[in-house]
């Protein structure tokens, strides 16, 4: 019998482990000596190996407490589901977003994508890996929780005093008069960004907020959408997104891609081959210095580019509770408060934390699992259950992503 099965989680007190592994033995019949230290400093072991900078440790699946041709089985199914679309990112865009639209336009750099590819990691080890996963691409979406875990810093610090606080009140003057001004935005809060449900009004980077994913019967409808209270109502909505950049760079007063770049991705040791970009248009002049404020996806273009390894360390850290080799980087508070969602949207935290609410989403998952999403489908999936970080990038659709995942539980659960 496998360890694993018994505590797949990092949460277990020690003691539990022992005595659930020692009892789990003499119902099986066994009888077993072992030295409490030693299961100690392995439990130890377990529990803390964070991969270095340029590597991370391999175990062979059946190691780890996989089925391995179960879990092979898995890998062959996501690669039989690519998603089918032009490889070319700009293409894809066009047929996905400019068909129905107005006046939709690319603003940001885009690329060609690789084919379906992925990373499985199993109580802090990689069991299985396929595809090109060293390859840069764009992650749209996922880009949203690097933007939300950078506001979540500013929060930590001090820089934000109460995600109630009304995100207009951390602006200059001339912006808060310019992106703020009318009755309807003014009320608008931290937590109302986060958590896509600001309704907010206006044109931003050349970009009308009615324009993306337009509401109404016909286009004449757009422009004259129905207007909902901030908060009370969940619309996904990039132009929204990409205000929340733009708030969080006047909080920070230095670039994004700076402050994530120090503050997670070289405390966790990812490469130094993701960049994180922003519009053409998206130029401001921030203390007499020209800084581009990103964007929070690549529906326009831009948005995070990341190699599959990069997203696995990222979901590691939150794996891991925010905490990297003994430092903590994101508060447990702030995935509290990410993993909680708001009465707009059962399904949704903070941007992009999805959640799996009664399993509704995704029913081969556990309900306290969680994922980071992005166009194409990119997937970033932690699940604390099972001491599980699958990446998955370039699968056709939420259906087929169940399946996966419902595979590689399935492998893990059912090895002998």
């Amino acid at each position: 019998m496998s360890l694993a099965f018994i505590c797949p989680s990092e949460n277990v007190e020690r003691y539990d482990i022992v005595s659930a592994w020692a009892g789990a033995m003499r119902l099986a019949g066994l009888r077993l000596v072992v030295s409490l230290a030693a299961l100690l400093a392995w439990s130890a072991v377990a529990a803390d190996y964070f991969p270095p900078r340029g590597a991370w440790e391999r175990k062979a699946p059946v190691e780890l407490g996989f089925d391995a041709a179960k879990l092979k089985e898995a890998i062959d199914y996501a690669v039989a589901n690519e998603n089918p679309s032009s490889k070319d990112v700009a293409e894809d865009l066009k047929n996905t977003f400019g068909k129905r639209e107005p006046n939709f336009k690319i603003v940001g750099p885009t690329q060609m994508r690789a084919a379906l590819n992925g990373i499985v990691v199993h109580r802090g080890y990689v069991a299985a890996e396929w595809g090109d996963t060293a390859r840069a691409d764009m992650a749209h979406s996922v880009t949203k929780t690097f933007l939300t875990t950078v506001v979540g810093l500013a929060w930590q610090r001090g820089l934000i005093r109460d995600l109630d606080d009304r995100a207009s009140s951390y602006l200059p003057s001339a912006e808060r008069a310019h992106l703020f001004g009318n009755e309807h935005n003014a009320t608008i809060t931290w937590d109302h960004l986060l958590r896509q449900t600001s309704d907010w009004s206006g044109t931003l980077w050349g970009i009308p907020d009615w324009a993306d994913r337009p509401v109404g019967a016909t286009p004449a409808d757009w422009p004259n959408r129905p207007m909902h209270a901030p908060g009370t109502y969940f619309k996904y909505n990039d132009v929204r997104v990409n205000l929340l950049a733009l708030c969080a760079l006047h909080v920070w007063r230095r670039p994004l891609p700076q402050v994530l770049r120090d503050e997670v991705m070289d405390p966790i040791g990812a490469s130094n081959t993701w960049r994180w970009y922003g519009y053409e248009t998206s130029w401001i002049e921030l203390d007499g210095q020209r800084v581009q404020s990103v964007s929070g996806g690549g529906h326009f273009g831009g948005g995070m580019f990341i190699s599959a390894w990069d997203m696995a360390r990222f979901g590691y850290l939150f794996l891991r509770r925010g905490k990297w080799a003994g430092r903590e980087i994101v508060s447990e508070r702030w995935m509290t408060l990410a993993r909680t969602p708001g009465p707009a949207n059962p399904n949704y935290g903070f941007a992009n934390w999805y959640l799996n609410t009664d399993r509704k989403p995704l029913p081969n998952a556990p309900a306290s699992a969680v994922r980071f999403v992005g166009n194409g489908a990119n997937i970033v999936y932690i699940d604390w259950e099972h001491d599980l970080v699958v990446v998955v990038r370039w699968i056709k659709d939420e259906a087929a992503l169940n399946e996966f995942l419902g595979r590689v539980i399935g492998a893990l659960n059912d090895a002998k």
